[in-house]
């Protein structure tokens, strides 16, 4: 007898408790009368009526508490009608009754709890799903990333991200739609994306004492058709976008340009083969320089979805083959909106392939020393959310990013940014980048180029290289307003180098290795001094007078020496090329020393260093009987020798036209 209930008590637990499951009944196996109220229950589910349906469920289970079948859908039931707490507690007791009842209710679990924000348990129940169910399952796939952007939230949301979003104010943010921003480099212009009429239109503003004015239509671009998706080059004079549907496409959607010539905007034109193709091309980002396009497409050759690829410009002025960026930045998914800071190395864009908060994140990644792209980083909570951000743009200095949202995106996943005014629309706003994410510091240098006597304005060829390895950093010739804006990213020394025929060259230096702000741009005004003409006088010709000194200042000494560096080869060649296009001029090499060390010292040291450039001319093919040089010491001084850079500026070797044969 005592081993009789010894055994019963066992087969009673083991009954219950084996594995984690209960016993329970099921629809096979229920009494007809809960069998009749779990039937018309799903009878009401399938006939669109979850609340009369949630009854008769109901109804079964107060008769069959762990009648699985209809425990399983009212559940479902409470999902639909949006009671996810319920939803989710109802899911608990099928997994705790029996976990290998249902292969789906650890995946509705998951789905239920990432919808509440609890990633970590969503995560450990989307793991559960994929380890309890085969890989052919038709589910399997949005399990993983689930399961993957879970793991990823839960930690994101442990360690946010500073992210203080404000709006760019009424005179761009109206009651309709405003998204896509563009920045010129010196922060001065704005191209953003509107909605007018139900259809995409340009919208520009300018930045005047710090406040931006009041966006109004770019009406030598708009049509009657959509124009979106902009990207303009540093220089505010090139502007790349997107156009879809247009008799002239190639594609669904294709990349269209305008330049500014002649103080206004071009017809719009497509960019054409091989950027274009059959297949959808859109949201551009070109480079400061204007001379690359990073563009997404969804083209045969790439990882699958809508890829990132890249074209650069050629010689001739044509577009190269598209590149794809590869599996390190492309998914089997979508990636858009790509923005290259004029650093040249920072790629931000948006995906929701990579491990994320969910739908489409922002990313960003550096161009490593040997030109690959890097692992991207996601940007973090809360700018990435579980909605989709959309485009991104830093400014040159890396401090503020600017991007567009509807605030009700924002006030849903934050309550901190309640308190941010909207018209409740798609809006534009500004934040300031956190450090960790910025792109590397950039300047820029903003010159007007004009005739040193008549003060009008020319067209000039200008061309900067990086002194460090000689090659051209950026070219241009200028329009006819000798205008130009050259992005140079802190960490390099430049040289500019500005010509014209018929005119002296004339040089800069930008020393940027040394330490210095990026908010603090170059505003240049050069005046060329044109070459100047032998005059006639009466029955004889007089000699022009001396022309004004032309300050070589990428021509570099040894300290205290004449050696020249071998970076100044760069600057003497530019000399020696106008020799020789001008073969007609002599000239005199001066050479200058700052007060420090004695008179006869920094005589005899200026002397050394214009005969070092004269050697060099004579060297390399000038006729020395049109060079003269001449040393002047500490006695013309040009800046206080107080100050280091002061000395820096009378340490300086000059040439001047002293004849014309």
């Amino acid at each position: 007898m005592k081993f009789r209930i010894l055994f019963y008590l066992f087969f009673s637990f083991f009954s219950l408790e084996l594995s984690g499951q209960q016993t329970y009944v099921t629809a096979k196996t229920v009494s007809p009368k809960v069998k009749k109220y779990y039937d018309e229950g799903m009878r009401q589910s399938f006939n669109g009526q979850p609340k009369k349906a949630l009854a008769q469920i109901e109804k079964a289970l107060e008769e069959e508490p762990n009648f699985m079948d209809a425990l399983l859908q009212w559940s479902n039931l409470k999902y639909d009608l949006g009671n996810l707490e319920q939803a989710e507690k109802g899911f608990e007791k099928v997994i705790a009754i029996d976990s290998n009842f249902s292969e789906n209710a650890f995946y509705n679990l998951g789905l239920i709890e990432w919808k509440q924000n609890k990633f970590a348990e969503a995560a450990t129940h989307f793991q559960n799903y994929l380890e309890a169910n085969p890989k052919s399952s038709r589910r399997i796939a949005k399990a993983q990333d689930y399961s993957r952007n879970a793991q990823f939230a839960a930690e994101a949301i442990k360690n946010p991200v500073p992210f203080e979003p404000k709006s760019l104010g009424p005179n761009i943010n109206t009651p309709r739609a405003e998204y896509l921003p563009s920045l010129t480099a010196d922060g001065e212009t704005l191209i953003y994306t509107a909605v007018v009429r139900g259809q995409e239109d340009f919208f520009i503003s300018k930045k005047e004492a710090g406040k931006w004015q009041k966006g109004r239509p770019m009406e030598s671009l708009n049509t009657y058709l959509n124009e979106g998706g902009q990207s303009i080059s540093a220089d505010g004079k090139f502007l790349v976008f997107t156009a879809c549907n247009r008799r002239d496409g190639l594609g669904s959607c294709d990349l269209y340009f305008s330049e500014i010539k002649k103080g206004r905007w071009t017809p719009q034109k497509n960019i054409g083969s091989p950027i274009n193709s059959s297949a959808w091309e859109s949201l551009p980002s070109v480079s400061a320089d204007g001379k690359t396009i990073y563009f997404s497409s969804a083209r045969k050759g790439g990882q699958g979805g809508k890829d990132l690829w890249v074209s650069y410009r050629r010689p001739n002025g044509q577009w190269g083959n598209p590149k794809n960026l590869g599996a390190v930045i492309n998914t089997k998914k979508a990636e858009q909106s790509p923005f290259i800071h004029p650093d040249g190395k920072t790629l931000y864009f948006m995906s929701n392939g990579l491990p994320g908060m969910g739908g489409f994140d922002l990313f960003y990644s550096r161009k490593q020393a040997d030109g690959r792209w890097g692992k991207p980083q996601n940007l973090g909570y809360p700018i990435n959310t579980k909605g989709n951000e959309g485009a991104l743009i830093i400014s040159l200095d890396g401090k503020t990013a600017y991007f567009a949202s509807d605030i009700a995106n924002l006030q849903e996943n934050d309550s901190s940014f309640d308190n941010i005014q909207s018209d409740g629309t798609t809006d534009i706003y500004s934040f300031e980048l956190y450090e960790a994410a910025r792109p590397q510091p950039v300047t820029y240098v903003k010159a007007t180029v004009f005739d040193s006597e008549t003060q009008q304005r020319l067209s000039a060829k200008v061309e900067f290289v990086d002194l460090a390895t000689g090659n051209v950093h950026a070219s241009a010739v200028t329009e006819e307003d000798g205008e130009f804006l050259v992005t140079l990213p802190i960490g390099k020394d430049y040289a500019l180098d500005v010509s014209k025929e018929k005119y002296l060259f004339h040089s800069e230096n930008f020393a940027l290795t040394q330490d210095m702000e990026s908010d603090q741009p170059f505003l240049l005004e050069i005046g060329l001094v044109p070459i100047p003409e032998m005059t006639t006088a009466g029955s004889g010709e007089t000699p022009p007078p001396k022309s004004q000194p032309i300050i070589l200042k990428n021509v570099f000494f040894e300290t205290a020496s004449a050696a020249l560096q071998p970076q100044s080869v760069i600057e003497l060649n530019h000399l020696k090329n106008l020799l020789e296009k001008n073969p007609n001029l002599n000239i005199q090499i001066n050479g200058h020393t700052d007060n420090v060390g004695s008179e006869e010292d920094n005589q005899k040291l200026s002397e050394n260093r214009a005969k070092a450039v004269n050697d060099f001319l004579v060297e390399n093919g000038i006729n020395p009987n049109r060079l003269t040089y001449k040393g002047f010491g500490e006695t013309q001084p040009i800046d206080t020798n107080d100050t280091e850079e002061g000395r820096r500026n009378n340490r300086r070797t000059e040439f001047e036209v002293v004849g014309v044969r």
